[in-house]
């Protein structure tokens, strides 16, 4: 498993908005500069975390970004999966169409791919955005 730009820019763009809130809204540009992310892109990763709940905007000249819970409520788990989808090893282990064999049932690595994707949510699911400021 390997992760994109979309879970390790957006875990960092979270990590920054966490870290820098305390002083009320967070603009998409301060978190691009001091992340060293195109704003751009920036935009579309939060627009996935605003749709998962993550974060909330407000508008006006002292609008930007702040988190929609405190930051001890969300994991590292929560946003990986906004960003990426699920955290799994193979595709196989949540989506049963993607099997080459035809019946999973009959798959000798099957549980490796299970026990390897659940140590993955589970140690991700552990890590919450407070302890990474």
């Amino acid at each position: 498993m390997k992760m994109s730009t979309k879970g390790r820019y957006g875990l960092r763009a979270m990590a920054d908005i966490a870290a820098n809130s305390s002083k009320g809204c967070v603009s998409l540009k301060s978190v691009a500069e001091r992340q060293n992310i195109s704003e751009s892109y920036l935009e579309q990763l939060i627009c996935s975390l605003k749709k998962a709940g993550l974060v909330k905007s407000i508008r006006g000249a002292q609008g930007g970004y702040t988190l929609s819970k405190n930051a001890s409520d969300i994991t590292v788990g929560e946003i990986l999966r906004a960003l990426e989808g699920p955290l799994d090893i193979v595709e196989c282990t949540s989506n049963k169409d993607v099997c080459g064999l035809g019946n999973c049932d009959k798959c000798v690595t099957k549980n490796v791919w299970e026990k390897l994707s659940e140590s993955v949510n589970e140690a991700a699911d552990s890590i919450t955005l407070d302890m990474l400021t």
